[in-house]
């Protein structure tokens, strides 16, 4: 990435927008303390990531990582959440991951929607102020995505900041409240989805004047 400056308030909803190789999970990563900026700095909620990350205020989800085997999805978010000096409570996890019907099977069990809400919860059972998630919804079915994102809707509803890396315009367009274009390592718009759609869309007449002369045409600005 190049010379990226961005800021994110509480309570937003962010989705990061662009193609494979834009900068979307390097970002991510820095936001995250994961790697550090060769030049600049990253705050999340007033100090560094790695302390933000430590005290249990942020919850990722990214793209890489699999689950625990031979326990419950139960199971697995109770020992997760007993981890963190304030977690959410299990059956609120459950809930908002809309897990509930899939509490008692074996995480070894399930199927790539569920696996995927599975992995959304983990993120949240620390009861974090900042959500970030990478590519979520990559390989998931049309009727997974909804779920998901329904769940992730009822998240962010309870006044938590969410950020998501996205390469899907209509998922930003639904989910977000603001969208960062990114291409190249750098930062092209950043607005409300149909303030982007505004900047990037085209449009061309096309008409025939036999009569006209060329120059004339030409001089039309």
């Amino acid at each position: 990435v190049r010379a990226i400056d961005l800021a994110i308030a509480p309570g937003e909803t962010v989705a990061l927008l662009g193609p494979n190789g834009a900068g979307k999970t390097t970002t991510i990563d820095m936001v995250l303390g994961l790697v550090r900026p060769d030049g600049g700095s990253a705050s999340v909620l007033g100090g560094t990531p790695h302390d933000a990350v430590q005290h249990g205020l942020v919850g990722a989800m990214l793209q890489t990582g699999s689950l625990i085997r031979n326990l419950t999805v139960r199971e697995l978010i109770s020992m997760l959440t007993s981890l963190y000096p304030s977690p959410m409570p299990v059956a609120q996890v459950l809930e908002l991951a809309g897990l509930e019907d899939a509490a008692e099977q074996m995480t070894q069990k399930l199927s790539g929607g569920q696996t995927q809400r599975v992995r959304f919860a983990v993120a949240i059972a620390s009861d974090p102020q900042l959500m970030i998630l990478d590519e979520p919804t990559v390989a998931m079915d049309v009727e997974a995505r909804r779920v998901f994102w329904t769940s992730l809707r009822a998240f962010a509803a309870t006044g938590r900041t969410v950020i998501f890396a996205t390469h899907y315009l209509e998922e930003a367009d639904a989910n977000a409240d603001r969208v960062v274009l990114m291409a190249q390592g750098e930062i092209v718009a950043d607005g409300s989805t149909t303030e982007i759609k505004g900047r990037v869309s085209r449009r061309q007449i096309r008409a025939t004047l036999p009569s006209v002369e060329r120059s004339a045409l030409l001089a039309i600005t």
